[in-house]
């Protein structure tokens, strides 16, 4: 009967083992120094390659780690909790964290020199009102509104109008619906459609589209103090807005708005609730006064000559003549169509002799139903051309030829018009929609507030837009409408007419409010230059990325108002609207393009918060956004597009060559080839970040697969869309067994074809089973479409088993993947793992999050739920706190974690106390290393094994009870699993080395060895200091965190555990493979987890 002694072993020193872990990915060690304020911003290297701060990969301080190491609970993770910290940790941590993004708050805050730079940033507190609502109001209210809404009535008709009205409405609340989506999945810092477009549809489109959008906004800007100029010289001044006038006072607003923005951010910012608080006031003051037509319409009479609009202010009444005195005189109007001279013999205009003036009423009021001549509109189309004179249809008139000199006299149409062009022109305002994702880092909740916010302002915009063109249709008559500047209501603006209770007030409001908005403009455009010039995807843009100290975009501000200045040189608003019409439909039509793409993709990423969007609105979206762009103007569209498809060709064409092959397959490969290319600069961002599997099978003595089940949960995590390889390794040699090879891949590639897995199989060949899995997590895969997980069976029956190849082959595979820094996932149980044609219909998906290793065990049973099996599953997500944590907070910052992640699951905070090891604890640790003990020594030979009698005998066991003590050993199963089923490539061959016999004398005689036993009975109590103390340690932590577990998860469906890394001294190999049995008692379903060593799921968009 072979003995044994057991003595206390000092814990190994850390060899070269812990270097694998962590190299150039996610370190969370501690580094002791005061961590910097995170922002929720995007950085760029150098290189261009763009890095996201992350709240959770710093450490804290040095206290915590040492607290970590020896955490009594947590002993079975001890060796790795410097690179994979307690989930406490990391949620203390995640806590602290804010959303502040750089931009114009910390440019203000810049411009007050020292003082401001002591001031702490603020946490986000802007609710859905304040920070999302009414700016989207400001920016979508605006010059459309007061200076070109009633014209665009006259001209089309009620009806047509509302078409125009429903058709950009609708076009923008697609948008909405398309960008609310993308804006709450994740955070999105300051940037908007730029942001969301370049990190959806990569830097190509990102590039283009923000430079489509920075056009419009800088021609919005020009449209805007065009607008303000027009307002100025007509209403204020009673100057004609001649096209000199326009750019000579355009050019000076222009430079003094610049000048503005240069000196100080902070008076705009200040100054925008004034500038709402005045297109609040005169909306307002339209509907009180369309109320207050119904008894009481406002006096603005209209003189007519025949059926034609005179301008009113030149002249002082409305008659031929005047009588003074009993007199009867020439009128003013008079003298303008006739030569001086006497009234009998003068000579007249043609036009002017044969009809009267009359005089009609130019606002009858709500209740005068004039609606009804204006549905289909009151204006011939032959009037829809250019400078021909507006007339009132219905009016009687004889026709005669006026001459040329009296033409100034009547109100005309300065532009030719159509349906098409109305489009263009009131399309901008329906802009603005962006304004709540641009200041999504001042939101408290962004991703509730933007949605609600957008949506409810473009449905308020809406209602106001078409209330006022029903209100306009009803209340003023036509010939005022289609009156752009207001010549006939002596120069007031059409819209202020009807306003109550004066029209200054609609004058003076709208003046302010145009001036606001393009004070809004031109502080919103430079940033957005700026911020694609930091990207650094477009080179010669990248001086504009510079500034003032502060960060104030000075470059991008001149060049901003150089190209603003290009729009007021054209000196007409209805021209510059279809320009930047162009360039926001551009912009909305990617931004419904991204939604659409990312919808259909179905990323893991993918998860808005928001549910109200499906892919075919934002197809529908993105076919009204390319409608309207050639409805509007054709020949702009098409330059919009080849603008924006020079920048993508360049952006993505740059320092690189493409090579086309022929026919169909050729531009497969070459399609094939550059993808792969692309994949190969370096590895994928964490958003893009699936499951590529390598599942290691293994195959019977007839090439058939042992564990099918395997192949079926690979095909149930395929909600990934990622790339999936099935190996295999069959022992011998390649020549001879080359035939044996092509019968196992056809025998795996039956499998995954019946288990609906679809991948790549690939089986070699190799000496060793051992050495054939490290060839297959070495060299799987092609260029970027390489696996980074790994998927292999538990080795079942490794206790039975005298042979250690099982378990040594299992955890040789572990050791390698981390290495090589890939994430491991082991079904443990997995002949109970449920079919693809099972269903759940209840049940939970528990996850115990133990440590955090890069977020594998949240991405995990997300992809999991996609599954039909088990979609009806609950997830429920357990993490472990400590005496010394705070279980209450470390909930809350959990379920804070998870709803900034858009994962919906159950969170519990799990307490354990700081107990001491138990009895049955050091039981399972002595039987643990009398069975390794035991191991060894059935592995000597002959000769080790009769060296080894005398030293038996100073364990304190007498030879009966350590036989029965073995064969209890040997009988210890696992008590809750039933599968036995041989083990993992246990076929392999293990090299066994024969040490020399050497001759043992023996000095002990019974008499000696029977008084040793009776001294050591008397002190019982040192054999617990016999026994390693670090294993009493691990084996207590399994213990304890195994009752918990099955306390709380023995009726789950499926749990998902960390899974602890393996030894750093390859001695206690035995051991490890008990720790994991007994973490894992008790459980039906169980997937251990090891992370790569990097994050694989995000909070960012």
């Amino acid at each position: 009967m072979p003995h044994f002694t057991v003595v206390p072993v000092k814990d190994q020193a850390p060899s070269c083992y812990d270097s694998l872990e962590g190299i150039n990915w996610v370190d969370y060690r501690d580094t002791g120094q005061e961590a910097p304020d995170h922002h929720d911003t995007v950085s760029s290297d150098g290189a261009g390659i763009h890095k996201e701060d992350s709240p959770f990969l710093n450490s804290s301080d040095s206290a915590s780690k040492k607290n970590d190491f020896y955490d009594k609970n947590l002993a079975l993770f001890e060796e790795e909790l410097d690179i994979r910290p307690k989930v406490s940790s990391l949620l203390s941590r995640l806590v602290n964290y804010t959303n502040i993004t750089q931009g114009a708050k910390e440019h203000e805050e810049e411009e007050s020199a020292q003082a401001s730079r002591r001031k702490t940033p603020k946490s986000p507190n802007m609710g859905t009102l304040m920070g999302v609502y009414l700016p989207c109001l400001q920016n979508i209210f605006g010059v459309i509104l007061f200076l070109r809404l009633t014209w665009i009535v006259g001209m089309a008709g009620i009806i047509q109008s509302l078409l125009i009205v429903l058709m950009c409405c609708s076009c923008t609340m697609l948008t909405a619906i398309s960008m609310s989506a993308i804006a709450t999945n994740g955070v999105v810092p300051a940037g908007g459609a730029y942001f969301m477009i370049s990190r959806s549809l990569g830097p190509e489109f990102g590039g283009a589209v923000g430079l489509c959008f920075y056009l419009g906004t800088t021609f919005a800007s020009a449209m805007y103090i065009l607008g303000a100029i027009e307002i100025f010289l007509v209403s204020f001044f009673f100057f004609f807005a001649m096209l000199n006038n326009m750019r000579v006072y355009g050019s000076l607003c222009l430079s003094l708005m610049a000048v503005v923005v240069f000196v100080g951010v902070k008076y705009v910012n200040k100054l925008a609730s004034l500038f709402l608080a005045c297109v609040i006031i005169s909306i307002v003051s339209i509907y009180a006064g369309a109320l207050k037509s119904i008894s009481h319409p406002p006096e603005f009479p209209i003189c007519m000559l025949g059926n034609r609009t005179l301008v009113r202010d030149s002249f002082d009444v409305c008659a031929k003549t005047v009588i003074k005195g009993n007199i009867t005189e020439p009128s003013q109007l008079w003298e303008h169509f006739c030569l001086p001279g006497n009234m009998s013999t003068a000579q007249c205009d043609d036009y002017f002799i044969q009809n009267n003036v009359t005089e009609i009423q130019g606002i009858p009021g709500l209740s005068s139903g004039i609606i009804k001549g204006k549905l289909s509109g009151d204006t011939p189309s032959e009037l829809l051309s250019l400078m021909l004179i507006l007339e009132k249809v219905g009016l009687s008139s004889v026709d005669a030829h006026g001459s040329v000199e009296t033409f100034f006299m009547y109100v005309s149409a300065d532009i030719a018009t159509s349906f098409t062009l109305l489009v263009g022109i009131f399309f901008p305002s329906a802009t603005g929609i962006m304004a709540g994702s641009n200041r999504s880092g001042d939101l408290k909740d962004a991703q509730k507030s933007i949605p609600v916010g957008t949506i409810l302002a473009i449905a308020t915009t809406s209602l106001v837009y078409f209330s006022s063109v029903v209100l306009f249709g009803s209340c003023i008559e036509g010939v005022v409408l289609r009156d752009k500047f207001g010549d006939a209501v002596r120069k007031n603006l059409v819209v202020g007419t009807l306003s109550w209770p004066s029209p200054w007030v609609i004058v003076i409001g709208s003046f302010f409010s145009t001036v606001g908005a393009g004070l809004q403009s031109l502080t919103g455009a430079p940033r957005l230059l700026q911020a694609i010039a930091k990207d650094n995807i477009i080179p010669f843009l990248r001086v504009f990325g510079h500034g003032k100290s502060n960060g104030e975009p000075t470059w991008a501000l001149l060049l901003t108002g150089l190209i603003a200045e290009l729009g007021i040189l054209i000196a007409s608003l209805d021209m510059v609207a279809p320009i930047l019409s162009m360039f926001f439909l551009m912009c909305y039509l990617f931004v419904n393009l991204a939604c659409a793409v990312q919808t259909l993709l179905r990323t893991p990423n993918w998860r808005p918060r928001f549910r109200y969007y499906h892919w075919a609105l934002s197809f529908l979206g993105m076919s009204m956004c390319l409608a309207l762009m050639f409805i509007s103007s054709w020949y702009y569209a098409i330059v919009a597009m080849v603008i924006a498809g020079m920048i993508y060709k360049y952006i993505e064409y740059q320092g690189a060559e493409k090579e086309w092959g022929d026919g169909i397959r050729g531009l497969s490969l070459s399609a094939a080839r550059y993808a792969l290319l692309r994949l190969e600069v370096g590895p994928p961002h964490t958003k893009n970040w699936r499951p590529q599997l390598l599942v290691l099978l293994k195959l019977d003595e007839d090439l058939h697969v042992k564990y099918p089940r395997l192949l079926t949960f690979a095909s149930q995590l395929k909600a990934g869309k990622g790339l999936t390889i099935v190996g295999s390794v069959i022992q011998g040699n390649f020549l001879d067994g080359y035939g044996e090879l092509q019968a196992a891949e056809q025998a795996v590639k039956n499998m995954m074809e019946i288990e609906r897995v679809k991948g790549f199989c690939q089986v070699v060949v190799s000496s060793k089973v051992r050495e054939g899995i490290v060839h297959l997590i070495q060299s799987c895969g092609l260029g970027g479409m390489q696996h980074n997980t790994v998927v292999m069976g538990w080795p079942y029956g490794w206790r039975q088993s005298e042979d250690p190849r099982a378990w040594k082959t299992f955890i040789n595979t572990v050791r390698c993947t981390t290495a090589a820094h890939l994430a491991l996932m082991v079904p443990k149980n997995v002949s109970f793992y449920p079919s693809n044609h099972e269903r759940f219909t209840d049940g939970n998906i528990d996850v115990w999050w133990i440590v955090h290793d890069g977020g594998m065990l949240m991405l995990l049973p997300f992809l999991l739920k996609q599954h039909k099996v088990w979609r009806k599953c609950n997830l429920r997500i357990f993490t472990v706190a400590q005496m010394d944590d705070n279980s209450i907070q470390m909930k809350k910052d959990l379920a804070t974690f998870l709803y900034q992640l858009r994962i919906e699951a159950e969170v519990e905070v799990v307490e354990m106390d700081d107990s001491d090891i138990s009895a049955y604890t050091y039981e399972r640790t002595l039987m643990m290393e009398q069975r390794s003990q035991m191991l060894r020594q059935m592995r000597l030979s002959s000769a080790e094994r009769q060296r080894e009698v005398c030293g038996s005998f100073r364990a304190n066991i007498s030879p009966d009870d350590l036989q029965h003590k073995f064969i209890e050993i040997f009988l210890v199963k696992d008590r809750h699993s039933l599968v036995r089923m041989g083990s993992i490539y246990s076929d392999e061959e293990e090299e066994i080395v024969d040490i020399p016999a050497e001759k043992v004398h023996m000095t002990w005689t019974r008499e000696k060895c029977e008084a040793e036993k009776k001294i050591r009975r008397k002190a019982p109590e040192n054999f617990r200091e016999l026994m390693n103390q670090s294993n009493v340690r691990r084996m207590h932590t399994a213990v304890k965190l195994n009752e918990v577990i099955v306390n709380k998860s023995h009726d789950a469906r499926l749990v998902l555990l960390n899974m602890p890394g393996p030894p750093r001294n390859n001695d206690g190999d035995e051991n490890y493979m008990e720790f994991l049995e007994v973490l894992t008692e008790g459980l039906e379903r169980v997937l251990l987890v090891r992370g790569g060593g990097r994050e694989v799921i995000t909070i960012y968009s």
